[in-house]
């Protein structure tokens, strides 16, 4: 007899580490062990990460199923495995860097017993004494309204919704697209803030912010999809991205300037892009040793290009004026 209620899923990417405790917190939920099982779906159809689910689950009396996918397809895509093989009604959806806490299942479960049919839970991300801008803008995700590494769904709320929209193929904006599906579906959402897990920064190498910039591409994919719900509820740091756009036409000032031999306007557009780029490599700076000066100079500098140009990319590619 299928006593289970709930299915844990869990999409991960070569972290047994990572992943072996998350699954070590699961095995202490006030939950009975027989009362849930977890799906792990690895993007990396890794041996070790095999392996490990293997032993964990023999070791910690977890009910585990490993699916490994054929190829890399993002998380959006292996939650979508990951639910579509649960055996029971309720779905709880974490991330493998995460710790969801001893009472996480049972507070959720609580809201349903009530009704509920898509549950968001809370997270924290404790911070450095001295964080890092990088840090900074991460920890914004202990006040994002949903958030796929702590949200759980009835199953018939996702099959209504059709699941996680898989042309979100990074770990970027999905949450937010499932979110804007369940509103546009008429799918209440209730906050949770007793299913806390804990949601530790990882350790990130300093280019981090720049290769991060890619994922404003799909920024412009929501936009095409939920134009007036992205307006609503995504922020858009407008001053942040106000600079950006600065620094660029700063930096076209000076090039055009030079190029028709207009003195003025090179001198204008490179106190401008000074300026501007001045004020970003400030504010990265905020807190950081000295030592850290000279990286975070480089990613002031560069930022700015690669964001627009990861937004103009999104745009064009989606075919949809975003800026």
């Amino acid at each position: 007899m299928n006593n289970l209620l709930f299915s844990v899923v869990i999409p991960t990417y070569r972290r047994p580490a990572l992943l072996q405790r998350c699954l070590v917190a699961l095995a202490q939920q006030t939950l009975s062990n027989d009362q849930f099982e977890v799906i792990v779906v690895d993007d990396g159809n890794d041996d070790q990460t095999a392996t490990l689910v293997n032993n964990i689950s023999h070791q910690l009396n977890l009910q585990i199923t490993y699916l490994g996918q054929p190829q890399r397809s993002g998380p959006a895509a292996a939650r979508n495995r990951g639910w579509r093989t649960a055996k029971s009604s309720f779905i709880a959806f974490t991330d493998d860097d995460c710790i969801p806490q001893c009472d996480w299942l049972k507070a959720a479960l609580k809201r349903f017993n009530a009704g509920a049919s898509v549950v968001t839970g809370r997270i924290e991300m404790p911070l450095p004494e001295r964080p890092t801008a990088h840090e900074r803008t991460t920890a914004f995700l202990e006040t994002a309204e949903f958030v796929t590494a702590n949200c759980f769904c009835k199953r018939s709320a996702l099959e209504r919704v059709g699941g996680f929209d898989e042309s979100f193929d990074m770990a970027w904006r999905e949450d937010s697209a499932l979110q804007f599906a369940f509103i546009q579906a008429g799918i209440p959402i209730e906050s949770c803030p007793e299913a806390l897990l804990q949601h530790p920064l990882r350790p990130a190498p300093w280019y981090a912010p720049l290769t991060d910039e890619r994922k404003n591409q799909y920024d412009a994919l929501l936009y095409k999809l939920y134009p007036d719900l992205f307006q609503m509820r995504i922020p858009h740091y407008r001053g942040l991205v106000g600079a950006y756009y600065g620094v660029i036409g700063s930096a076209l000032a000076v090039v055009g300037g030079a190029i028709g031999g207009n003195k003025s306007l090179v001198r204008t557009g490179g106190l401008s892009w000074l300026l501007i780029t001045t004020g970003l490599i400030i504010y990265r700076q905020v807190n950081q040793p000295f030592r850290e000066l000279p990286k975070n100079g480089l990613i002031a500098t560069v930022s700015p290009f690669l964001s627009v140009y990861w937004r103009l990319y999104g745009a064009v590619k989606h075919q949809v004026w975003f800026w």
